[in-house]
């Protein structure tokens, strides 16, 4: 006799409540097998492939994509037959497991990792496994998403990322010529649009929506203020040639001045640390989590480096690789973006020189770094061009007061300026 069993939203950790259901990986009557993926779901830290812990056939689905699930909710319901093996109601086997496998997040089920393959979405809407041959049209859920609003075919369109991958740049292109009866939008009269004028209102949930809880929440709470420096960084990309001239695993400039923020964090605790306002305490952290803000087609995103303080450049380097690949493809853990102590944020991506950031609560400092730029610089008492980058660092002024944040900027820029200054450090 079939025993039903029913498998909720599991808690996904970091203090999540709940999450969208994105795709449904199978349907009614599909036979599954224990930690294979049932559904894509996105949180407020990242998407994530829930696994069942049951062997079955699907009896059940519940929610729609794009449904909102609280944790502990209904997923699906699984028979189980009861026997290893046996034929199942649709005419498949079932591989019975009496307790199934507990485990929820991918990853972590009892499946060996050769068993998984990397699932990407081509624009049919189908879930097929990527293999070593042919270009990937769409990977980004949100892509698949954007294009359904806007009515385009991604198969009509040419991807501009890797192996002509399509970017949400790509469909957001798209869009433009087109007008409101091709893609309709919800009309929205409001006081700010005068003459009946319509607007699209966008939902804050997801990534976006923990961005903007965690921001306002950081400006409510956090008594911050901004200083800034400019600094000569033509000696910091002289020795990153040097270092990348050896052979060895390439070093960026991000590595380099996270090693930088690792150092002078040691030199000023202070900044490493979060405010308990309940207690009415400044906790000063052992470890350095050190998170560094990366920018994927779901947005901005905050991967962290554990414990940063005892990892090498070459260390560094790597682990940010690696974090920054796995922020653009979507599979990220929730663990990977929680429980920084500190944020080093590169603008200078975007083109830009100098900004003001907004410390990510519960932190209590963030290094801002702008781009690295050729300009009319002294140097050894005379006028040359030099590469300058512009670096401003936001605090909390509960932790500290302005000669320790002035101190941990001026010991960055010295670091930039003179690398043999991090040396020494060691």
């Amino acid at each position: 006799m079939a025993v039903v069993r029913e498998f909720t939203l599991p808690d996904l950790g970091e203090g999540l409540t709940g999450a969208e259901i994105v795709r449904w990986l199978v349907q009614v009557g599909d036979v599954v097998a224990v930690d294979q993926p049932v559904v894509e779901v996105e949180t407020a830290k990242a998407m994530v492939d829930v696994p069942c812990p049951y062997a079955g056939v699907v009896t059940a689905r519940f929610g729609e994509e794009g449904t909102e699930l609280p944790v502990g909710a209904p997923l699906l319901t699984v028979a189980d037959s009861g026997a290893s093996g046996e034929p199942d109601a649709v005419g498949g086997r079932v591989e019975a497991e009496a307790e199934g496998s507990g485990n929820v997040l991918v990853g972590y089920g009892t499946a060996a990792p050769a068993e998984r393959r990397r699932r990407v979405r081509p624009a049919n809407g189908e879930v097929t496994a990527k293999t070593a041959e042919g270009p990937v049209p769409v990977i980004s859920p949100l892509v698949r998403r954007l294009a359904r609003q806007h009515g385009i075919d991604l198969r009509q369109l040419v991807g501009s990322g890797p192996e002509g991958l399509i970017l949400r740049a790509d469909v957001e292109r798209a869009a433009v010529p087109r007008t409101p009866a091709e893609a309709p939008v919800a009309e929205v009269p409001t006081a700010e649009t005068p003459g009946g004028r319509g607007g699209e209102r966008v939902p804050l949930r997801g990534v976006r929506g923990a961005v903007a809880d965690k921001l306002a929440r950081s400006r409510r709470e956090i008594p911050d203020a901004t200083c800034w420096v400019d600094a000569d960084a033509t000696e910091l990309l002289a020795a990153r040639t040097a270092m990348n001239a050896t052979g060895g695993p390439k070093i960026s400039v991000l590595a380099l001045l996270a090693r930088i923020c690792t150092a002078a964090l040691a030199r000023f605790p202070d900044l490493n640390a979060t405010v308990d306002m309940e207690r009415r305490e400044v906790v000063r952290l052992g470890e350095v989590h050190l998170g560094f803000a990366a920018q994927t087609d779901r947005g901005l995103v905050v991967p962290v480096v554990r414990d940063a303080h005892t990892r090498s450049v070459e260390g560094l380097a790597a682990e940010m690789a690696r974090l920054t690949e796995a922020a653009r493809a979507g599979t990220l853990s929730p663990a990977d973006l929680t429980g920084g102590t500190f944020t080093l944020n590169n603008y200078g991506v975007f083109g830009v020189d100098g900004s003001t950031p907004i410390i990510n609560h519960p932190e209590a400092a963030m290094l801002g770094v702008g781009r690295i730029a050729a300009k009319p610089w002294v140097h050894d008492g005379e006028l040359a061009v030099r590469q300058v980058v512009q670096l401003s660092f936001t605090f909390d002024h509960r932790v500290c007061d302005g000669g320790t944040a002035g101190g941990f900027l001026r010991y960055v820029a010295d670091c930039v300026e003179q690398p043999s200054v991090l040396l020494r450090a060691l």
